[in-house]
């Protein structure tokens, strides 16, 4: 697994359907599916973006279970498994792993603010706790606090802690130890390209989810050197990026999908649909990418 996440990878944070509120199990294998044949490289469910916080346990499981059958060894599959409790983390990163899933993405412990040592041993902990690799989910601004260099320096002994995602695409601040040592991805689809540029390895993307084979071109061109065409994609799927940001995911990229593919846009509280403004810039970023598609095959 280290291996293909070296090589320009492009992971979906995937959304996850409902209807009536009930998750559909038959859309999600769709969805999925569909990344796979794009050319994405890897499936991140229960994430914030799959509306993991409203998801209960069985249907946590249905997801993981469900990708890890769909994907069949083809792209890794990455649940995320993080919360504020050590051992609650420990417990859904043991499950994850009894359902197949390939890795866990673990968030740095929110709301309760613990100090670096804290954090640290909390990674520890968790990475202790079972031989699933580990990706760290570095958001201060999700999180209200972040981990520092001197942290992550502590924590590069411990070898199942693959890799670490930024949120705001800051693999600059790394020391060339950290990025020798630790896979970097990028969970902000705005500065993807400037991301990859500074050495970067991929992006960990909600955007994805709408145009999945654009994205995982801008993230094979960039680090193959086609910094061209990696600069074009990027330009192609600004006005799509700035759209689905509006409101936050995942409202925004389930209507865009709603657009594209006529699954239902419905999220749960405490999220709520976009609203008529949002939802016209969204159709105009779509219908900007098909118009260009159009053009393309008519050259």
């Amino acid at each position: 697994m280290d291996t293909r996440l070296r090589l320009g990878i492009a992971i979906t944070a995937l959304v996850t359907p409902f209807s009536n509120d009930r998750l559909d199990l038959a859309v999600l294998e769709r969805l999925a599916e569909r990344q796979i044949n794009a050319g994405i490289n890897g499936l991140a469910v229960c994430t914030v973006t799959g509306e993991g916080p409203t998801l209960s346990p069985a249907e946590r499981a249905a997801i993981i279970r469900t990708c890890v059958r769909v994907a069949s060894g083809r792209v890794p599959v990455i649940a995320a498994t993080g919360t504020n409790a050590t051992s609650t983390t420990i417990a859904l990163t043991l499950e994850a792993r009894r359902l197949g899933a390939d890795a866990a993405l673990v968030t740095v412990p929110y709301y309760s603010k613990p100090g670096q040592k804290g954090i640290v041993h909390h990674f520890e902990q968790v990475a202790a706790a079972s031989d699933l690799p580990v990706i760290i989910d570095d958001s201060p601004s999700r999180c209200a606090s972040g981990l520092t260099l001197a942290s992550l320096e502590a924590l590069a002994p411990v070898g199942s802690i693959l890799g670490v995602v930024h949120s705001c695409g800051e693999e600059a601040r790394l020391t060339p130890h950290l990025r020798q040592r630790f896979v970097s991805l990028s969970s902000d689809d705005g500065s993807a390209l400037s991301f990859l540029a500074c050495g970067g390895d991929g992006m960990l993307s909600s955007g994805a989810n709408v145009e999945p084979r654009l994205f995982a071109s801008l993230c094979r061109s960039a680090k193959t050197g086609n910094i061209e065409i990696a600069t074009a994609l990027h330009d192609r799927l600004q006005p799509l990026i700035r759209a689905l940001a509006e409101d936050g995911s995942p409202a925004p990229v389930k209507y865009a999908l709603h657009v594209l593919l006529g699954t239902l846009p419905e999220v749960r509280l405490p999220m709520v649909g976009v609203d008529a403004n949002e939802k016209a810039a969204i159709f105009a970023a779509l219908t900007g990418l098909a118009e260009s598609r159009r053009q393309a095959r008519a050259v």
